[in-house]
C-alpha cells in the first residue's frame, strides 16, 4: 500500500519539478506575476490605500512610492491584526503568526501567517523541496516509511486568544496536509508539546522503538540533543543502528558547515543525502537543487517578489535595491522580500551570495545583524562557518556550537582581535595548533581579515576557549530560547553573547 502511496507521491513531484525547471529558465515572468498578483490582493488594504496600490502599474513605480521596511516599521501594524484588526497589511483577518528572534529591537517578531501564505509559500516550498529531492534521489522513500520531525510550540494570545502564536515549524505541523501527516514521526500531539526538554524525551522513546525512518528534518542544534538521547537510551553507536532505513535530511535554519562531520558520525553512509532548505519565518526561500553543489535554487513562485540591496546601501535610509535580473554573481545582497503575508518590501536581516544565474542558485552568506566587522574586517557568518569546518577537517575535530566577538582595543597601544567560544563534540588533540589553523583559514577564506591580521598589525590571532559539552545548551535555555526555531546567535559586533557563555562556563565549574 504504502509503496504506491510513494509512487504516486513521485509522479505529482515530477510534475512539481516541470513547473520548477520553468521558472529556472524563465525567471522574469514569474516574478512579474507574482508582483501583480500581491499588489492586487492588497489594494483594498490599509496598507494598500496608504501606498495607492490601485494606482501602482509598474514594478519602477511600486519601488519609487513603497520604502523599505523593517520589523519596527511594521510591528504597529502587526501587533493590531495580532488583535483581530482586519484588512491592515493584508485582506481579512490573520489569526496566526509565527513566532521569531531576529533582526529587531524587540526580544521576538511576529510574522502574520495568512492562509495565503500557508498554502502558496510554505506548503508550496516543502512540496518545491521534496520534488528537488526526489530529482536527485529517484530511490527515495519517504511517502513510504517515516520523516522523524520536531518542530516548536504554539499558544494563544494572552490578550486575544483568537490569535495564535508560535514557531513556524508548529504552524506548519498543525496545518500539515493528511498525506504528509501519515508518515510523519511522532503523532502532532507530542510534536506540538510545549515543554522541549519533555519533548525530547518523549520522541526519543517513541522513535527509538521504530525502525522505519527514512528521513528526519529540523534544526541541527536541536536534533543533536534528541539523536544523543536516542543513542543513550538505545546503547547503539550510530543511528543507522537504530534505523537502518535512514536516506535524507533536510536541513535549514543555520548554517551546516559545523555541523556535518558529526552527523557524518552520526550516519556513516556514503548515500545518505542532505538537502538544504532556507525556510524562514517570513517565506520559504530556498533549497538545495544539486546535491553535488553547495548552494540553493531560488524559488520563484512560493508567493515572493524579490529585491536585493547591495551592501554598500545597507546603512543608509533609503536604500537602492536592485532586481533579480540585475544581482552580480559574488556579491553580497541583503534581501528583500514583497509577500503573500502582508510584508512590502522587507527586509527579513539574511544576506545571499549569487553563485549562478540562470537559474539563480545562491548561499546564505549571514545576517545584515550577524557579523563582525569592529576594524574593518567585515567577517560573515559563511566565512566563520567554512573556516571551522576547515580546521575540523584537518584536525578531526568535531564541534557541537560556536559563537564569537571581536576584542576591542583596550588602550592606544593594544590590537584588537576576535575571540571565539567553542563548544567540541570531539576536541583536538592540539588545540592550540587547532587555534591556529582555525584563524589561518579564516584569512583565506576572507581578505579584509586577512589584511587585518598581517603581522599582527591591527588584529592579532584569535582566541579559543573552549567550554564544556551542554553549556551552548543550558545558556539558550536560560535565555528562554531553548529549542524549536531558536538557533545560537553565531557572530556579534558587542561581546554579550561571548560574556554570558564564559561566565556561564564557569559556574559549570564550580
Amino acid at each position: 500500500m504504502k509503496g504506491w502511496v510513494n509512487a504516486g507521491i513521485k509522479h505529482y513531484l515530477r510534475w512539481r519539478m516541470r513547473r520548477i525547471e520553468q521558472f529556472m529558465r524563465d525567471p522574469e515572468p514569474v516574478q512579474q506575476r507574482w508582483f501583480q498578483r500581491l499588489v492586487e490582493s492588497a489594494r483594498y488594504t490599509e496598507f494598500g490605500r496608504r501606498y495607492g496600490f490601485a494606482n501602482l502599474r509598474t514594478v519602477e513605480a511600486f519601488r519609487a512610492n513603497v520604502p523599505i521596511h523593517d520589523y519596527d516599521a511594521l510591528k504597529s501594524d502587526i501587533a493590531r491584526m495580532m488583535h483581530g484588526e482586519r484588512d491592515v497589511l493584508w485582506p481579512g483577518e490573520v489569526r496566526w503568526f509565527s513566532k521569531s528572534s531576529g533582526t529587531t529591537s524587540d526580544r521576538s517578531k511576529f510574522i502574520p501567517v495568512p492562509r495565503s501564505n500557508l498554502i502558496h509559500a510554505h506548503l508550496a516550498g516543502i512540496w518545491d523541496s521534496l520534488a528537488l529531492l526526489y530529482h536527485n534521489c529517484p530511490d527515495l522513500q519517504a511517502f513510504r516509511y517515516r520523516n522523524l520531525y520536531m518542530p516548536g510550540s504554539f499558544s494563544p494570545l494572552p490578550d486575544y486568544p483568537k490569535t495564535r502564536v508560535g514557531d513556524v515549524s508548529a504552524v506548519l505541523a498543525y496545518h500539515a496536509p493528511f498525506i504528509g501527516r501519515i508518515f510523519q514521526v511522532p503523532d502532532v500531539d507530542t510534536a506540538l508539546m510545549p515543554d522541549f526538554e519533555q519533548k525530547i524525551e518523549r520522541i526519543a522513546e517513541i522513535t527509538s522503538r521504530r525502525d522505519d525512518i527514512a528521513t528526519f528534518s529540523g534544526v541541527p542544534t536541536w536534533l543533536l540533543v534528541l539523536f544523543r538521547r536516542i543513542l543513550e537510551k538505545t546503547g547503539k553507536s550510530n543511528l543507522l543502528e537504530v534505523w537502518p532505513r535512514l536516506q535524507a535530511y533536510m536541513h535549514g535554519g543555520v548554517g551546516f558547515e559545523p555541523y556535518r562531520q558529526t552527523f557524518q558520525e552520526l550516519i556513516p553512509s556514503s548515500t545518505f543525502a542532505y538537502q538544504e532548505i532556507y525556510n524562514a519565518s517570513e517565506g520559504f526561500f530556498g533549497a538545495q537543487s544539486d546535491l553535488k553543489r553547495n548552494d540553493m535554487l531560488l524559488l520563484l513562485d512560493s508567493g515572493v517578489f524579490y529585491e536585493f540591496i547591495p551592501m554598500a546601501e545597507v546603512e543608509k535610509s533609503h536604500p537602492k535595491t536592485v532586481l533579480l535580473q540585475d544581482v552580480e554573481l559574488g556579491k553580497d545582497y541583503a534581501i528583500v522580500i514583497t509577500s503573500n503575508n502582508g510584508l512590502w518590501r522587507y527586509t527579513p536581516g539574511d544576506t545571499v551570495a549569487f553563485t549562478s544565474r540562470y537559474p539563480f542558485c545562491f548561499q546564505i552568506t549571514g545576517r545584515t545583524r550577524q557579523y563582525i566587522n569592529a576594524f574593518g574586517e567585515e567577517v560573515m557568518v559563511g566565512d566563520t562557518d567554512k573556516a571551522l569546518a576547515e580546521a575540523c577537517r584537518q584536525t578531526g575535530a568535531l564541534v557541537a556550537e560556536y559563537t564569537a566577538a571581536p576584542i576591542y582595543f583596550a588602550n592606544e597601544r593594544s590590537r584588537g582581535g576576535h575571540e571565539w567560544v567553542i563548544e567540541f563534540e570531539k576536541e583536538p588533540t592540539d588545540l592550540t595548533r587547532f587555534n591556529q589553523l582555525l584563524d589561518e583559514s579564516l584569512q583565506r577564506i576572507n581578505s579584509d581579515y586577512e589584511a587585518k591580521r598581517f603581522r599582527n598589525l591591527a588584529l592579532e590571532c584569535l582566541r579559543l576557549h573552549p567550554v564544556p559539552r551542554g553549556t551552548f545548551v543550558r545558556w539558550m535555555k536560560a535565555r528562554g530560547k531553548f529549542g524549536g526555531q531558536h538557533k545560537v546567535p553565531r557572530l556579534a559586533n558587542h561581546r554579550q553573547y561571548v560574556e554570558e557563555l564564559l561566565q556561564y562556563a564557569a559556574m559549570q565549574d564550580i
